[in-house]
């Protein structure tokens, strides 16, 4: 069978690649086409278009680029028309994957499979309305997520998480010890703390400052970033003048070997809590509190971080808009960084957290639920 899939950034990048191995794997005669990244090209198919001609965030980026943001949608929707796919798959990425899917169903019997459900609990509930109407199989990776939309009368399948898979799969095929990660990367002997400040050069600029800067007050430990797949070397060389060790597309093994972390709020909050590395969440903003304001009396969910929201509970700290300052970001990781009581009840956090997401295997069951699903029609 033919299938379209769609990300806009690096995490869904991972997931659609991991995804399209298990298509294979059931179905050993599956063709893809994709807008996507350098790890589904790897899986194999044609790439139309990287998602870094995609993702753009913010009001001002996503205005100065309007026509491109256009541009590619027209060209994506007239490629789909034309290789008339058996299915097409969404990852994520709402803003531009719905309104692909409004598109494909209005004009063609193509069925439209979404993988990684937008975020609408937390924020935008409206978009139930077009999920309902143009998604004819959503899959999620979020347990919670099975309520939220019963409650909208729409059933869904969670499949498990496929952070759990990745992490899985890192851990049983890597043997590395931790004198060779350091020499690797001509690191010196002192426990690191990692630097996950986001995947896009907004986010990165607006918060890894405020992390480098809380950083010196521990200089027993080392700041070590992990930089963003997709963003280039040299955007990073202001904050590594400033004393800071950087890893390039190695983040698993950082994280591996770090001894806590500040991490912006996203995918990489779930990986490092499945890596048992303590964290302090963190997200600055522009306008910061305009933003807690708007969080406080439009955001429909208690937590940004997945690691709170799956628990259902505080785990982490969340640093978020007003609250993230530096101040507050030394006085968080200072509690992390000895055996202090904030430590080991995060790890026991963590743990509840793992056995709520449940055992790895969720691109294995999304391809299974969707090669049958397809076969049936």
């Amino acid at each position: 069978m033919k299938y379209y899939l769609i990300v806009g950034e690096a995490s869904g990048d991972l997931h659609a690649s991991n995804l399209m191995k298990a298509l294979k794997a059931t179905d050993p005669e599956a063709q893809f086409r994709f807008f996507g990244g350098d790890l589904m090209s790897a899986v194999g198919g044609e790439r139309v278009k990287h998602y870094r001609e995609l993702a753009y965030m913010g009001f001002v980026p996503v205005l100065l680029h309007l026509r491109t943001i256009f541009s590619n949608m027209s060209r994506c929707k007239k490629d789909i028309v034309e290789w008339n796919p058996d299915v097409l798959i969404l990852v994520d990425y709402p803003g531009f994957n719905l309104s692909i899917a409004q598109y494909v169903r209005k004009n063609t019997s193509i069925p439209v499979y979404y993988y990684i459900s937008p975020k609408i609990w937390a924020w935008k509930e409206h978009r139930i309305k077009n999920i309902k109407r143009d998604v004819d199989e959503l899959f999620s990776i979020l347990p919670f997520e099975v309520d939220f939309f019963a409650g909208h009368n729409y059933k869904i399948h969670y499949i498990g998480n496929p952070c759990v898979d990745a992490v899985d799969a890192f851990l049983k095929n890597d043997n590395e010890s931790r004198e060779s990660f350091l020499e690797s990367f001509s690191l010196p002997d002192k426990p690191v703390v990692a630097l996950l400040a986001g995947s896009r050069k907004q986010e990165i600029e607006s918060n890894l400052q405020m992390m480098l800067q809380a950083m010196k007050a521990y200089p027993d430990y080392q700041p070590v970033i992990a930089a963003a797949p997709g963003i280039e070397q040299e955007f990073y060389a202001p904050f590594l003048s400033k004393g800071a060790r950087i890893v390039y597309g190695n983040t698993y093994r950082l994280l591996k070997h770090s001894h806590a972390a500040l991490v912006t709020s996203g995918t990489a909050t779930l990986e490092t809590a499945l890596f048992r590395v303590p964290q302090v969440v963190c997200y600055a903003t522009p306008m910061p509190k305009l933003y807690s304001w708007l969080k406080k009396h439009f955001l429909k969910v208690k937590y940004v971080s997945l690691v709170n929201l799956i628990s259902g509970c505080e785990v982490v700290c969340e640093l978020v808009a007003a609250d993230m300052n530096i101040d507050n970001l030394k006085l968080e990781v200072g509690k992390l960084l000895g055996d202090t009581k904030e430590r080991v009840g995060m790890l026991k956090g963590y743990d509840r957290m793992i056995e709520i997401l449940g055992e790895a295997g969720a691109s294995e069951h999304a391809a299974s639920i969707m090669v049958k699903l397809l076969k049936k029609r």
